[in-house]
């Protein structure tokens, strides 16, 4: 009895075809709902927790509870809107599904295990890493200078370091605070421990989203393979490891493509298109958030959104004369209902990127003017002709109907007592050969003009792809890309290249970029045979989109073609790896190996019809896609860098007094401790400016803070990199020393090793002199 109603609660009884019996039909989700749910998830509740937090951070009031209540409710809030009743857009096995959850959860364990302690403020992870600690903290912004620690302003203090900006009377990170936002969670879970299983988190999480894009456009027996070729590529690997950007990118524009593919589906299903199209251009836009360059990445979805409108313009033009009664009904595109709500929510997220870089990262967007200018110009461009597109859609839709036509009425009049010929269709802007038997074979050649006609659209575009990517290919030999330094960060960056050439014994030429190699980079990092399909797979699709078939790929084709091609012509990073790798990951990496895959079905499909067996095909195309990148990863894969700064940390900070203000003297100890001392020590703490060429604060300068310090009742305390830089204020101890590993620093190719890396912190604390 109580079997029964258990069973009975759980499934219905329903009639099988077989054998007359009845058989359950168990009420739970299919494998195929699980793996759509479970890979659009990450995206939206990323969305609502970024949603919920700027507005508090720029209140000052990001704090666990108000995050709790308000970010998750977000969070769950956009995760219902845009999960309920959804379509079966991913029909599935559960093998599917539980291989895609079990690569996964192992790249999540696998990171986790292996996760890098970048805290020491050296590079960019590690200024994600204190920006995060300040929010967890404090939840407000900017960071004060609390110069009334110090005896108030000094011509010889200075409040900057290394990834934090002095601006207007206080100190701002150099990011944007997306990334921090997310990283909190972690810190107000676990300390400085929760917050660096945060990246491992987020790149299970992306293994998740890729997948889930590949089963859409793919189909799912193909995206377990997308999801482990994905998660063994090395700048994936590094990325998830450490706090970085470029994961939540990632997500949010990988998962922007799912939700709107999801309302594509919606939109024939008859039930929540609209609200899937809003969130979708929701999570593209709060890309900018994360990464304010991700306004490149999501520039197609505003071209997208306006050709959406056009086509809504479009879908019930008036019929223009001698068009035929049915043209107006042929003109009808169903997915032009999305194109108002994609570009509403795009322009919301889009704003509380821009409000989020004017407000919180200024200095940053300073930075970045040279490169962000022109992108913002070309994104005003996209506008403009979006808009006027849209606007006189419906006039050009007529008059182009209008104009075919009166094309098919002189190409083909009509001639009575002729019979119509129904062995060879018409194609019109072409001759039909079989009227012409007497033709030979040069006169058969297509001439110019036919060339240029709307039928050899498809072949151009395709021939297009092919051109740029051997462009690319043989940029090497015909570039060398170069950079003379001007402003004071391109001779930094330019000491560092030097530096880094010294170290792998190549000629020392600060100019160099290595920019012209960015193809080979990718071609390290997920291998050859991904590269070469991937080209094939987007030649096809392009070829396909001209034809107006496959529309679903427009936008995903969009994004990372122009992604790519813009980032392998310009990285914008310093070129040593891995550091420079992460450039690859938010669009270029996971779109290759998505276009990639697809192309490796498109061949197992060709075979199949041409009668010839595909297994062992499909074994050797799963081996070339899967072991390339994996002996490119395996040098650093078991190499986990910078272990030990945690608790290096915690050290220094039990020895740093409580009622200390800290002075660093030292400009090393100043660049990396600066903002670790003040954040994570919580102690206040400024740097004694070095003059020009010196390591060392000046004596004079020295004592007198220390004497405006000890007015205020704090005891000064003394920071630096040697003992004898301490000497003469008083006995030094040490109160960090640590010997580990960094990442290599390779210029030329993919990184097989680490290197060294030593830090060392000294303490005094000086005694009134009586």
């Amino acid at each position: 009895m109580g079997r029964s109603s258990a069973a009975g609660r759980y499934a219905r009884l329903i009639p099988t075809k077989r054998f007359g019996r009845l058989r359950p039909r168990t009420t739970w989700p299919s494998a195929g709902r699980v793996l759509a749910v479970g890979s659009a998830v990450p995206a939206l509740a990323l969305a609502g927790w970024l949603l919920a937090g700027l507005p508090l951070l720029l209140l000052g009031w990001f704090r666990p509870l108000p995050m709790a209540l308000l970010g998750g409710g977000a969070a769950l809030l956009l995760c219902v809107l845009g999960l309920r009743r959804l379509p079966e857009s991913v029909p599935a096995l559960g093998r599917h599904t539980a291989a895609v959850a079990g690569i996964a959860v192992a790249s999540g364990l696998f990171n986790g295990f292996l996760r890098s302690e970048q805290i020491f403020v050296r590079r960019d992870p590690a200024t994600y890493t204190q920006y995060a600690i300040w929010l967890a903290r404090h939840g407000s912004l900017p960071i004060p200078y609390g110069q009334a620690d110090f005896g108030g302003l000094d011509p010889a203090l200075r409040f900057d370091s290394v990834g934090f900006y002095d601006f207007h009377g206080a100190v701002v990170p150099q990011f944007m605070p997306g990334p921090p936002m997310l990283d909190a969670i972690g810190y107000w879970l676990g300390g400085v421990p929760g917050l660096l299983l945060v990246p491992p988190v987020l790149g299970a999480l992306a293994v998740l989203v890729v997948a889930g894009t590949t089963a859409r456009l793919a189909g799912a027996r193909w995206a377990p393979l997308a999801a482990l070729v994905f998660a063994v590529s090395l700048p994936i690997l590094y990325t998830s490891r450490t706090t970085f950007s470029e994961i939540p990118s990632l997500i949010l524009l990988f998962g922007g493509m799912t939700l709107l593919l999801d309302a594509r589906h919606r939109l024939r299903a008859g039930d929540g298109a609209r609200t899937a199209a809003a969130l979708a251009g929701l999570v593209f836009g709060l890309a900018l958030l994360v990464r304010i360059d991700g306004l490149r990445d999501v520039l197609p979805v505003l071209a997208y959104a306006g050709v959406l409108i056009a086509l809504r313009r479009i879908s019930w033009p008036p019929a223009p004369a001698g068009a035929g009664t049915g043209a107006g009904t042929a003109r009808r595109f169903p997915d032009g209902r999305l194109g108002v709500p994609l570009l509403a929510g795009l322009g919301v997220g889009g704003f509380c990127g821009f409000a989020a870089c004017y407000l919180l990262a200024r200095p940053y967007l300073n930075y970045l003017s040279g490169s962000l200018l022109p992108l913002l110009a070309i994104c005003a461009a996209v506008v403009v002709v979006t808009a006027a597109g849209a606007v006189l859609a419906p006039r050009i839709a007529v008059r182009l109907a209008a104009r075919r036509a009166r094309a098919g009425r002189t190409e083909h009049p009509e001639q009575p007592g002729r019979p119509e010929r129904t062995d060879h269709p018409e194609q019109p802007g072409r001759p039909e050969r079989g009227d012409q038997p007497g033709r030979s074979r040069l006169s058969r050649l297509p001439r110019l003009p036919e060339l240029f006609r709307l039928s050899a659209l498809p072949g151009w575009a395709a021939a297009l792809v092919v051109f740029v990517m051997a462009g690319f290919a043989v940029r090497p030999w015909v570039q060398t890309v170069r950079r003379v330094a001007v402003t004071r960060e391109d001779m930094l960056t330019a000491d560092f290249i030097e530096k880094a050439q010294m170290a792998n014994r190549l000629p020392v030429d600060g100019t160099r970029l290595y920019y012209e190699d960015s193809l080979y980079w990718v071609i390290w990092y997920v291998g050859l045979p991904v590269v070469v399909l991937a080209t094939l797979a987007a030649a096809v699709l392009a070829r396909r989109l001209t034809r107006g078939r496959g529309l679903e790929w427009l936008l995903p084709l969009a994004i990372i073609g122009w992604t790519t091609v813009t980032t392998l012509w310009r990285p914008a990073i310093t070129p040593d790896h891995p550091f420079a790798a992460r450039r690859l990951v938010p669009v270029v990496i996971p779109g290759l190996i998505l276009l990639a895959v697809w192309g490796l079905r498109w061949g197992r499909d060709r075979l199949r019809h041409a009668g010839r067996g595909t297994r062992l095909a499909m074994v050797a195309g799963v081996l070339l896609f899967v072991v390339p990148p994996a002996v490119t990863s395996i040098g650093t894969a078991f190499s986990p860098v910078e272990r030990g700064e945690a608790d290096g940390i915690a050290r220094m900070c039990a020895a740093i007094p409580r009622d200390a203000s800290v002075l660093i003297i030292e400009r090393v100890t100043g660049d990396r401790f600066t903002q670790v001392v003040r954040g994570q020590c919580g102690v206040p703490t400024a740097r004694v400016k070095n003059p020009e060429g010196w390591s060392v604060a000046l004596g004079l300068d020295v004592r007198r803070v220390i004497g405006k310090v000890r007015e205020t009742g704090r005891r000064p305390v003394l920071l630096a990199a040697e003992e004898a830089q301490l000497t003469r204020y008083g006995t030094a101890t040490q109160v960090l020393r640590l010997r580990t590993s960094q990442d290599e620093r390779s210029l030329v190719g993919p990184p097989d090793a680490v290197w060294s890396l030593g830090s060392d912190v000294w303490m005094t604390v000086p005694q009134e002199s009586r």
